[in-house]
């Protein structure tokens, strides 16, 4: 198969790219590396990428920002970051990059454990998570072509932790590596509609 991966350069995409690498071929994307370059928020940056790309089997995405921070000093600006990077840019990489997608494709989100188990400082992004969510049971009952889209949502990285450490107290952190076999599992099984949990 031929597999987009956008956000391919960071922590979980290159784990992703090198399980799905053995037996796939992968195109990495990312905002400033990567074999090209793409801002998931700006739709026209996306026509110009697929465009370049030419048709594919599936599409995973690896990235998008939240912010962090205390619902006192939350602002509706501050939500807004994880709206139109994480959630919309994933909605926007959606419906463009479904019209790339040959027949019987997959497209693969991300969103993550908060949707579920919410921690101090993380509302933006349980807000987000759950949306991302939400949204892939919603379309998978109206891709045409036989397309399937599935999110997957990780508890924290183990190789984040360095960073996310703090905001994480009593959460098993999972491997990248464990993380990549659910997207393997949607990029490369039949499922549509879920949203398949590592934890």
């Amino acid at each position: 198969m031929k597999i987009v991966i956008i956000g391919a350069t960071g922590t979980i995409g290159l784990a992703v790219q090198a399980e799905l690498a053995q037996r796939n071929e992968v195109i990495s994307v990312g905002r400033t590396r990567g074999d090209y370059q793409a801002d998931i928020t700006d739709v026209a940056s996306l026509q110009a990428l697929f465009a370049k790309i030419g048709r594919f089997d599936a599409l995973v995405a690896t990235t998008g920002a939240v912010h962090f921070g205390s619902l006192e000093e939350m602002t509706p600006e501050l939500y807004q970051i994880g709206l139109a990077d994480k959630l919309m840019g994933q909605v926007k990489l959606t419906l463009v990059g479904k019209d790339y997608l040959n027949d019987g494709g997959s497209i693969t989100l991300t969103s993550g454990v908060l949707s579920e188990d919410p921690i101090r400082f993380g509302s933006s992004a349980s807000m987000v998570n759950g949306a991302i969510d939400s949204f892939v049971r919603a379309a998978a009952i109206e891709l045409p072509r036989g397309l399937r889209i599935n999110s997957v949502s990780p508890g924290v990285i183990a190789e984040s932790m360095p960073s996310y450490g703090p905001y994480f107290r009593g959460f098993l952190p999972v491997p990248a590596t464990k993380a990549a076999l659910a997207y393997s599992k949607s990029v490369e099984g039949a499922q549509t509609g879920q949203v398949y949990r590592v934890s």
